[in-house]
């Protein structure tokens, strides 16, 4: 028996690969097993290699495997691309319809031939090939097919009791059929029962919709993208139940600015996007930060520049996202990285956007984003809404053509706010440099007061967990440093590293800016190497490191930019490389 494995189906994209990794991920995430996956696929709507990677584990895990235990296999085209990753004794489970081989260079996996055309045909219809091949693999881990029954009456009840049936009685021949021919040898990857606790499954784009549903937003102006487009469809079916709205845009140069002209009204918005429409995003950006009114804009990192891997994995929007706008503005960029931190931190991200009346980006990555993974219970307890200096009562009564120091000047940088048509609250508006009352203004002093102010509003800001450290004590041979989805690798990573008997530790950074530089700077201190793990080309987390805190001699990069996430031993090996090559060892 094993306590984990990595399952894997691939195809050509329209053929079925998705809904049968959910089905199957789904059956399991319910019996209590912990679950990752990682889908690739391609920027097409239909065709193209497509392959969904699972990782089924008794424990949590955060991160795709190394390897891979079972390839469920719907063309040739998957056995060659995926067939590299088998691990020895690793098993290949093919429709025997394209008569499937394995390369002459693949000596240690077995592969069997299973009929799921024509069993699926058999039974009515060749659209079941896919249930079939759901009962084959539930066949090699010993898991009854009962346990599928409750995914698939939920898929196809509303079609009739006789489609569940035929559903049902497919994932039965294919997992009789695999049976009688493994025999034996399923005994070598029988999973370790779950401890059958009840956990969501869910990709971080559902999560942040969910943060952003619990937070209090009420609309959400949005133009479709990848990997970015779930967050606008959860919420096109769940904002309506609670009395807001989602409108498609044009572009997203409409999506922000109408985006900002909801929270000027007083409605809690956002909008998200990827690079691209991040790039179109930037002046209205800018217009929040003069105007300061709070905008939450969701950036799920995808590959770039311009189109680029519109479908894979990338972390280099950080620097735009940060130092993007013309001119200076307050700016707070989060990066959570996990599914429930993706959860919280949207929440936060409203909160933190009223309380210093500024632009809250949140960056995701396509990995995080779309990667499907068991979350624990979420504690709405949890959940706190604070609107910091909106002025919700009576105004004071203002002196004859006077208006209201929207922008008045403050120690803390953050000026009182009020909504349209409050009375006493009359006031300009505008993305020209303007006084007190909003009025136009090139007065040097005014413009020092004004600059000052708004860009001392974030020097003094809150947030609860700026880097997620590992251990607490700070002395360490090799410090990790990363952002969003490359925790699990780096954590995998650091116990293999362990073992070897180097010391580590790990700073995952959730605030990317204002940079927590105080926080973070004693453990960089205390560590012989500090090595950077980042999706990019130029080191940007790393650079941005050298900028706040300098030490540069001890500061390395891990750097990935063909698309595809890290692996736990890519991670593992160019790090202890690094540290022995620097005559650690």
């Amino acid at each position: 028996m094993v306590q984990q494995l990595s399952w894997k189906v691939g195809g050509q994209q329209g053929e079925g690969i998705e809904s049968t990794g959910e089905i199957f991920s789904t059956a399991l995430n319910r019996l209590g097993y912990y679950l990752y996956g990682y889908r690739h696929f391609s920027s097409r709507i239909k065709g193209g290699h497509t392959n969904n990677k699972i990782r089924v584990s008794t424990t949590q895990v955060r991160s795709v495997s190394d390897d891979l235990d079972i390839l469920v296999a719907f063309d040739q085209e998957t056995i060659d691309v995926n067939v590299h990753e088998l691990r020895v004794g690793g098993v290949v489970i093919a429709d025997a319809k394209f008569n499937p081989s394995l390369p002459e260079t693949c000596t240690t996996a077995t592969l069997y031939a299973v009929p799921f055309t024509e069993i699926a045909t058999e039974l009515g219809t060749s659209l079941m090939k896919n249930m079939v091949a759901v009962g084959a693999s539930s066949a090699v881990l010993h898991i009854d097919t009962e346990v599928f029954e409750e995914v698939v009456l939920e898929i196809f009840g509303k079609k009739g009791q006789k489609v569940v049936q035929k559903n049902m009685e497919a994932i039965k021949k294919g997992a009789d059929y695999i049976r009688e021919q493994l025999g034996e040898q399923l005994e070598t990857m029988k999973l370790d029962p779950a401890d059958g606790k009840k956990r969501m499954f869910m990709i971080g784009n559902d999560a942040i919709a969910l943060g952003a549903l619990a937070g209090g937003a009420r609309f959400m102006p949005a133009y479709p993208i990848t990997p970015a487009s779930e967050i606008m469809e959860y919420l096109i079916k769940k904002l309506p139940q609670f009395g807001g709205t989602v409108i498609q845009t044009e572009d997203e140069i409409a999506a922000c600015t109408m985006a900002i002209g909801a929270n000027y009204a007083g409605v809690r918005a956002l909008t998200a996007s990827a690079g691209p429409g991040l790039s179109l995003m930037m002046e209205s950006i800018g217009l929040a930060g003069i105007t300061e009114q709070p905008v939450v804009i969701i950036d799920t990192q995808r590959g770039g520049p311009s189109t680029g891997l519109p479908t894979k994995q990338e972390q280099s929007d950080l620097m735009a996202m940060i130092y993007g706008t013309h001119g200076e503005i307050p700016k707070i960029v989060m990066a959570p990285s996990t599914v429930e931190e993706a959860f919280y931190d949207t929440i936060e991200a409203f909160n933190l956007a009223e309380e210093y009346q500024c632009p809250v980006i949140m960056l995701t990555d396509l990995q995080l984003s779309l990667g499907k993974q068991s979350v624990e219970p979420l504690d709405y307890n949890r959940v706190e809404i604070r609107r910091g200096k909106l002025q919700q009562g009576e105004l004071e009564e203002l002196e004859e053509k006077q208006y209201y120091k929207r922008y008045r000047v403050t120690e803390d940088g953050v000026s009182p706010r009020v909504i349209p048509g409050m009375k006493h609250g009359i006031h300009h508006v505008t993305g020209v440099e303007h006084d007190e009352t909003g009025k136009p203004s090139e007065s040097p002093v005014n413009r020092d007061d004004q600059m000052n102010k708004r860009l001392r509003k974030t020097k003094g800001i809150r947030f609860n967990m700026p880097i997620h450290v590992h251990s607490h004590e700070r002395e360490s041979d090799i410090l990790f440093v990363g952002f969003n989805s490359t925790r699990g690798v780096i954590e995998e990573a650091m116990e293999r590293l362990e073992q070897d008997g180097i010391k580590v530790n790990h700073a995952h950074i959730r605030l990317i800016h204002p940079f927590p530089a105080d926080e973070l700077l004693p453990y960089v201190q205390g560590a012989k190497k500090v090595v950077v793990v980042e999706n990019n080309a130029t080191g940007q987390l790393a650079n941005i490191l050298k900028m706040n805190i300098a030490s540069h001699d001890k500061i390395q990069s891990v750097l990935k930019y063909d698309g595809n996430p890290f692996l736990p031993q890519e991670v593992y090996a160019k790090s202890k490389e690094m540290f022995v090559l620097n005559g650690n060892v």
